[in-house]
C-alpha cells in the first residue's frame, strides 16, 4: 500500500466526523459517518445558497457535539465547477476538505447493496466511506496570482476555440463562394483579409486591373504595399472561378460578420496573452522556466495555470502522476503485459507537454541528445513515441529541480550529468 494512503487513513480517527457530499448544481447531498464507516446521519440536502451553506455549517457543529467528535473532514467528488463555491465557504470557516475520484465512486457504489442504482443520497454515503479508507486527495485551492492565471488561461483557451471555429466557418465560406482564393493565399495574413474585405466575391474582382486592386487594398488600415503578382493571380482566379453565384447579398453579409468577429477575437486574445504573461512574471518560477531554450511565455502561462507553482510539489513524481504519465501494466500469472502510460491525469497538462517536447527535441541540444540516446541505445532502444513520453517526464523533473533549487537551466551541465549517469549504469 502507498505510504501516503496510510497517512490519510491515520487522519481519520475515532474523533473524526467524516462528511461525504455528492455535488450537484442546485442541491447537494451530505452524509455523516464515523471512522468505522457507521452512518451517524443519513443523507440530507444542502442548497447551493448562502442560507443553505450556513445551515450546513450549523448542522456540522450539531453533529460534532452530538457524537462527541473533535475534528471534521469534508469530502466530495469534483463535479464540474459546482464544488468551488462550497469549497470557498468551507475554507472561510477553516474546515478541511478533500477530493474523491469520481471513478472510485462509480466503481464502488455496488459494494453495499449489490445494485447498479445511482442517486445522490447513495453517492454521498459511498464518498464518505471512501474517505474513511483514505481514498482521497488533497486539493489545492488556488489564490492570488495562481487563481488569476488559472481563470485567465481558461478564458484564453475558450477564446482560442471560438476563434478556430470562426476561422473554420471562413474556410467553408470560401469553399462555396471563392474556392480558388486558397490557391492564391496559402495563409491568412493581412493581405488576405484586406482582399476579402474590399473584394469579397470573384465578381468584385472581374473587370479590374491588378493596379486598381492594389489601390483598393491600400485603403485598408495597416496595409502598405500589397504585391503585384498576388493581384495578377487574383484576377486570373476570379476569371475562372467556380464559386456559387446565388445568394450573394447574404454571402457578403456573412463574410463581413465573420471578418469583424475574427479581428475582434484576435485582438482580445493578444491583449489577454500580454496580461497573462505579466501575471506569470510575478511568480518566482517564471525566470527558471524561461531559462530553458524552447519554452516560451505561452507555455509557461499554460503550465503555471495548470499546476501552480512547482515549488508546492515535494517530488516530481507528483507532477508526473498529475500529467497521467505514470506507467500501468496488465499482468496475470506467467503472462506479462506491456507497460503503458495511464493517461489518468489532467488532459490539458498532458497535451501541453507533448506540444512542447517536439520543438525541444529539435532545438534544445540537451533534449536532442536524450532523444538520440533513448532511440539508438543498444539495450532496450525505445521507439520515437516511447522516447517522447519518457522525455515528457524528464522535462517535468528538470523544471521541478530548477524551481526548487532556484537555478537556471544549463544545457552543457545537463548533458554532462546525463553522460555521467550513462557511464555509472
Amino acid at each position: 500500500m502507498n505510504p501516503n494512503t496510510n497517512e490519510k487513513i491515520n487522519q481519520v480517527s475515532e474523533n473524526t466526523l467524516v462528511i461525504g457530499i455528492d455535488i450537484a448544481k442546485h442541491k447537494h447531498f451530505a452524509c455523516a459517518v464515523d471512522d468505522r464507516g457507521r452512518v451517524l446521519q443519513k443523507s440530507f440536502p444542502i442548497l447551493q445558497t448562502r442560507l443553505g451553506f450556513e445551515g450546513f455549517y450549523e448542522r456540522l457543529l450539531a453533529l460534532k457535539a452530538a457524537h462527541e467528535k473533535q475534528d471534521i473532514l469534508v469530502g466530495f467528488e469534483p463535479t464540474g465547477h459546482y464544488w468551488m463555491n462550497l469549497a470557498a465557504f468551507l475554507m472561510n470557516y477553516g474546515i478541511p476538505f478533500v477530493m474523491v475520484n469520481p471513478m472510485h465512486v462509480n466503481r464502488s457504489k455496488e459494494l453495499d447493496d449489490n445494485l447498479q442504482t445511482k442517486n445522490d443520497q447513495k453517492d454521498a454515503l459511498v464518498i464518505a466511506r471512501l474517505m474513511r479508507d483514505g481514498r482521497f486527495s488533497y486539493p489545492r485551492f488556488l489564490e492570488g496570482v495562481e487563481a488569476e492565471l488559472r481563470n485567465g488561461a481558461t478564458l484564453r483557451s475558450k477564446i482560442q476555440e471560438d476563434l478556430t471555429a470562426l476561422q473554420n466557418r471562413q474556410i467553408r465560406w470560401l469553399d462555396c463562394f471563392f474556392p480558388e482564393f486558397s490557391q492564391v493565399f496559402k495563409k491568412f495574413g493581412k493581405v488576405a483579409y484586406a482582399v476579402l474585405e474590399m473584394t469579397t466575391l470573384p465578381s468584385d474582382i472581374k473587370g479590374k486591373s491588378p493596379e486598381e486592386l492594389l489601390f483598393l487594398y491600400r485603403q485598408v488600415d495597416g496595409m502598405k504595399s500589397p504585391q503585384l503578382p498576388k493581384a495578377k493571380q487574383l484576377v486570373e482566379a476570379a476569371e475562372t472561378s467556380i464559386g456559387l453565384t446565388e445568394g450573394l447579398v447574404m454571402a457578403k453579409y456573412e463574410i463581413a460578420t465573420l471578418l469583424s468577429q475574427i479581428k475582434l477575437m484576435q485582438a482580445q486574445l493578444d491583449e489577454l496573452t500580454v496580461q497573462l504573461t505579466e501575471l506569470a512574471k510575478q511568480m518566482t518560477d517564471y525566470d527558471y522556466l524561461a531559462s530553458v531554450p524552447g519554452i516560451g511565455d505561452i507555455t509557461i502561462v499554460d503550465l503555471l495555470s495548470e499546476v501552480g507553482s512547482l515549488t508546492q510539489y515535494e517530488h516530481p513524481r507528483q507532477l508526473i502522476k498529475l500529467a497521467g504519465l505514470t506507467l500501468r501494466e496488465n499482468s496475470s500469472g506467467q503472462q506479462k503485459g506491456q507497460k503503458r502510460i495511464s493517461k489518468r491525469g489532467r488532459r490539458k497538462l498532458w497535451a501541453l507537454l507533448f506540444r512542447v517536447i517536439i520543438p525541444l527535441i529539435r532545438h534544445n541540444q540537451a533534449f536532442k541528445h536524450y532523444h538520440e540516446y533513448y532511440t539508438t541505445r543498444t539495450v532496450n532502444p525505445l521507439r520515437k513515441k516511447q522516447s517522447i513520453v519518457v522525455l515528457c517526464g524528464k522535462l517535468l523533473k528538470i523544471l521541478h529541480a530548477l524551481c526548487n533549487k532556484k537555478t537556471m537551466f544549463n544545457e552543457q551541465q545537463t548533458m554532462n550529468d546525463f553522460t555521467q549517469l550513462q557511464v555509472a549504469t
